[in-house]
């Protein structure tokens, strides 16, 4: 049985569940959203996104589907969708609609949503964090879903942490964010993955902006069995400027996929990209990022760059950045590069007495540290510097209800 039949039959199954403990805004999609899953199925590698990743392999084992209650700590701007203080209509699976098959599975299956909602002209004080636990004994399914609404002249800085107990069951993750970002915006987004080996996460993420918006979306993927972490951007408004940084660090078997597509759609906007990997043992490395500047898009300026560190020669990585320019007045430059450790610079460590594992570990920190310093919020920098640190010595951070540490 294809990988894809196992799904249409849980939805079948399930549907009425689904609907019953969800929503009306997201009900309304759902079926719609089951229609194009089930005419496309999951990408083959044939796919121009996918051509790195094997889809249907991650979802083929039968996974359990989790239809537990949302976790959250409702504040001020975090809501349950059934709690929404808005309408949501407007902006559920508006930008993420048939952009992709994981997307479409995800809105079908998922059940509960997550509103993060600053109001006009607000400006929170603290970043707002959520931890998403991956808690469970049998091989577990989730799908999440998300909605960021940042209403005009707004800021905020969210951090989004997705977390495992170690040692875990295999878990398998879809999760969709959509951010709408009004005029004058600024917004600070931060995806951390720590799971395990035995997780896969899917994340999709859809950024629109408007005028003179200012968004900087990182993804840290620091511990993972195989993550895939797909971004969309749509610059709508004049003078938008986007910035997305990764941060890729694998080992043993670990697979890490990171997709991008930024698209131009009017004048005088600016984008700028920065994703570095470092990977160990037998870890596998995909990047592929697309800047489309369409023809209207004049006075486009944008800056994308990939680099990659291989420390081991059995870890591999593909690399693919790409433009696609139909704007006559743009400046735009791209580059991607794949090496190893500087000899010379090992070298010199050793000979000045540093044992070559700590020399080792002290490049890649280096390495890593241009993206690191791009992140805004002092504390989660200083916070990341220690933990890619600890990555780096193969050592595991003490951390709640974690069963390692008990």
């Amino acid at each position: 049985m294809k990988a894809e039949q196992q799904y249409i039959e849980l939805y079948r199954e399930a549907a009425e569940t689904i609907t019953q403990r969800s929503c009306p805004v997201m009900n309304a999609e759902r079926d719609a959203a089951f229609g194009v899953f089930q005419q496309q199925g999951f990408p083959t590698q044939k796919v121009e996104r996918y051509k790195y990743t094997d889809v249907a392999a991650a979802f083929a084992p039968n996974y359990g589907l989790s239809l537990g209650q949302l976790d959250i700590q409702p504040s001020r701007y975090i809501y349950s969708f059934k709690d929404s203080p808005i309408n949501l209509a407007p902006y559920y699976n508006k930008i993420a609609d048939g952009a992709d098959s994981i997307t479409a599975l995800n809105t079908a299956l998922a059940h509960e949503g997550l509103l993060i909602y600053v109001p006009r002209n607000e400006h929170p004080e603290a970043p707002i964090q959520i931890d998403n636990w991956l808690r469970g004994t049998a091989a577990t399914m989730m799908h999440r879903r998300t909605l960021i609404l940042l209403e005009e002249g707004s800021e905020a800085t969210i951090v989004m942490n997705d977390k495992a107990d170690h040692p875990s069951p295999h878990f398998l993750t879809t999760q969709v964010m959509e951010i709408v970002c009004k005029a004058n915006v600024h917004l600070d987004i931060y995806e951390i993955e720590e799971t395990t080996p035995l997780c896969s996460r899917f994340s999709n993420v859809y950024i629109q902006e408007g005028r003179d918006s200012v968004v900087k979306h990182n993804v840290i993927t620091l511990q993972g069995g195989l993550s895939r972490n797909l971004c969309d951007v749509y610059l709508q408004g004049e003078n938008a400027e986007v910035t997305l940084g990764g941060c890729a660090i694998g080992s043993r078997q670990q697979h890490i996929d990171n997709n991008t597509l930024i698209q131009h759609q009017v004048p005088r906007c600016q984008s700028n990209e920065l994703y570095k990997y470092v990977l160990d043992d037998q870890a596998v490395g995909a990047f592929a990022g697309k800047i489309l500047v369409e023809k209207d898009a004049q006075k486009t300026t944008s800056q994308e760059t990939n680099a990659n560190l291989c420390a081991s020669s059995e870890a591999r990585m593909y690399t693919q950045p790409m433009l696609e320019i139909y704007a006559d007045d743009v400046k735009c430059n791209h580059g991607s590069t794949v090496g190893v450790l500087d000899q010379t610079a090992l070298f010199y460590m050793l000979q000045r007495g540093i044992p070559e594992a700590e020399a080792r570990t002290l490049l890649k920190n280096a390495f890593m540290g241009q993206v690191i310093d791009q992140i805004q919020y002092r504390p989660l920098r200083d916070r990341l510097y220690v933990k890619v640190e600890k990555r780096f010595r193969g050592e595991h951070e003490k951390c709640e209800d974690c069963r390692l540490c008990k």
